[in-house]
């Protein structure tokens, strides 16, 4: 089985889905003779011409609105938002016209449109490209919101989001694009040629959206993360011997709930990690789906790990960065509590 980076995974899922589905169509700032900021689209426009593959304007509002007339006259759209920080002049696309289509025709029409955008922190990219806004999706009824953290993951939701009827937005951790990014950042970063999630088999395959993948079983604590997060936890996890369990939820919406219940009733505790703002994050949520569900099972207060209340800082990058270090003592402190 050939091992690629998330990168490439990306790029074969959208030509597995354009060689299979003449509808699909792929477009953005750079994405067609470019191939796109970080190469994602490298080469399909070469293999299926600017009709299929093409540039746009510096537009945000205007690709999501291509995007979604395309998607109700019966195409496929994958538009990508250069970085997510660049979303939010078509914010009001996606919620306005995306997200209430089918709700506001009575189904008449749908939005079968992917929104692709590169997320996260890590690469020294500031306040203007390292946000992780998956929190202003989740809260939107009618979205998807999918953020995948390993390569084979990120192939099989990818299509899945394709062939879905509904708008998805799929949210690309790009500090793990080229490896599992661990947190340190003064280690070597291991490629995916190395690690066991690089394998991504050929053709088409699925991963259902709404199914969390166990990571690692545990019996101390839970830990709910993803993207990114998954590779953080597991560095933590390794260095304080804690035996916890890692859940990588995949996707936000829909959300794997059961699979959260049953691991934070076997463990008693949890551990909620996740790049964005503390305030309003979606780990606010997941805390919430927590002491609701599993209040009797609970050991120890529920705790997060999260990204600070300020913007994301250039200069002090991994200040921010919720890193092994921060997450280890969480996990100590929860199985204190």
């Amino acid at each position: 089985m050939p091992r690629r980076t998330m990168l490439e995974a990306i790029r074969d899922a959208l030509d597995v889905m354009m060689a299979r589905d003449p509808r699909v169509v792929v477009f953005g700032e750079d994405v067609g003779y470019f191939g796109g900021v970080f190469r994602a689209t490298e080469g399909l426009q070469r293999k299926y011409g600017p009709s299929r593959c093409f540039d746009t304007p510096i537009s945000e509002t205007g690709i999501v609105g291509v995007a979604v007339g395309m998607g109700a006259y019966g195409l496929r759209p994958v538009a990508e938002i250069q970085f997510a920080d660049y979303m939010y002049p078509g914010y009001d696309q996606i919620v306005s016209e995306a997200a209430r289509l089918r709700y506001r025709s009575a189904g008449e029409f749908t939005a079968p449109i992917v929104v692709r955008m590169p997320c996260g922190g890590g690469i020294f990219g500031g306040q203007t490209h390292s946000q992780s806004p998956e929190a202003l999706f989740t809260h939107v009824c009618g979205l998807k919101t999918v953020i995948p953290s390993n390569p084979h993951d990120a192939k099989g939701l990818l299509i899945a989001a394709i062939e879905d009827e509904d708008p998805v937005i799929f949210l690309e951790p790009k500090r793990v694009y080229n490896g599992p990014f661990n947190g340190h950042h003064d280690q070597p970063v291991v490629p995916w040629s190395r690690h066991p999630l690089g394998e991504v088999p050929d053709g088409h395959y699925a991963i259902p959206l709404g199914q969390a993948a166990l990571r690692r079983e545990g019996a101390a604590v839970t830990v709910l993360a993803y993207g990114t997060m998954v590779h953080v936890a597991e560095a933590a996890v390794e260095e304080t011997g804690v035996d916890a369990e890692i859940l990588d939820l995949r996707s936000l919406v829909p959300l794997d709930v059961e699979a959260i219940e049953r691991s934070v009733k076997k463990t008693g505790r949890c551990v909620i990690l996740h790049e964005a703002t503390r305030t309003s994050g979606f780990g606010a949520e997941l805390s919430a789906q927590v002491q609701e569900r599993c209040f009797h099972h609970l050991e120890a207060p529920i705790l997060r790990v999260t990204g600070w209340d300020t913007p994301y800082p250039h200069a002090q990058e991994w200040d921010y960065f919720p890193g092994p270090e921060r997450v280890g003592r969480a996990l100590r402190a929860v199985l204190e509590g």
